[in-house]
């Protein structure tokens, strides 16, 4: 019986963010092209820890938003070796920006998520898992405050669902139900922007905690 190929064990991550109002995903670029942030888990450590790590160390991101995706096995996803990939995905806030990135890799670089470029192994499908179920949990959680500034306003939460969704909403919809779910509250101020009229700026209630509607 022929000796059992030695088993990899390795986390990639999905870092969301919304820029210039679409969807994108931060990619590090390695010697063999684009790929998602992640690589080995070490002997003895955490899941989330090395997610946090890689994310740290790939991308300059730090003290965001992690969840676990799901875990990729297929037997012939890696042609180089038996991989399990642990996937997560981030969520990095509106106007929150990686600092530079390690030596070891070049500088990463975000990319709308239905403009791709070709990736390593299945990442792509990783990436487009990823955002389903971000898509998904918008209609059961408060999920879609983790992409926001501390500030903002109903209209700009409004943009990041339908962003997300790739589909228009009922303003008044909308509203009535994110109101109605008690998770953000007023600040008090007022945002003016270009010619519109003053809008009222909004804050989580709970900043990096994500509620599930019952």
């Amino acid at each position: 019986m022929p000796p059992r190929a030695p088993l990899a064990l390795t986390t990639d991550v999905v870092p969301f963010a919304i820029r210039a109002e679409r969807l994108e995903v931060l990619l590090a670029r390695h010697s063999t092209g684009w790929r998602l942030p992640g690589g080995p888990i070490e002997p003895g450590e955490d899941l989330d820890a090395a997610a946090r790590r890689y994310l740290m160390e790939q991308t300059g991101l730090r003290d965001v938003y992690l969840e676990q995706l799901y875990t990729f096995g297929q037997p012939d996803r890696d042609p180089g070796q038996r991989a399990v990939a642990v996937a997560y995905y981030a969520l990095v806030p509106a106007g929150s920006l990686p600092v530079d990135a390690a030596p070891a890799v070049d500088r990463p670089g975000w990319v709308g998520v239905d403009a791709l470029p070709a990736l390593a192994l299945d990442h792509g499908e990783i990436v487009a898992l990823a955002h389903r179920r971000l898509a998904a949990k918008l209609a059961y959680s408060t999920i879609a405050l983790q992409l926001m500034p501390e500030r903002f306003t109903l209209s700009e939460l409004q943009a990041v669902h339908e962003t997300i969704l790739g589909e228009p909403l009922d303003k008044r919809n909308f509203r009535k139900r994110i109101l109605a779910l008690d998770c953000i509250e007023m600040t008090g101020e007022m945002a003016r922007r270009g010619g519109h009229r003053p809008a009222r700026l909004y804050r989580a209630k709970r900043p990096g905690q994500v509620d599930f509607i019952k």
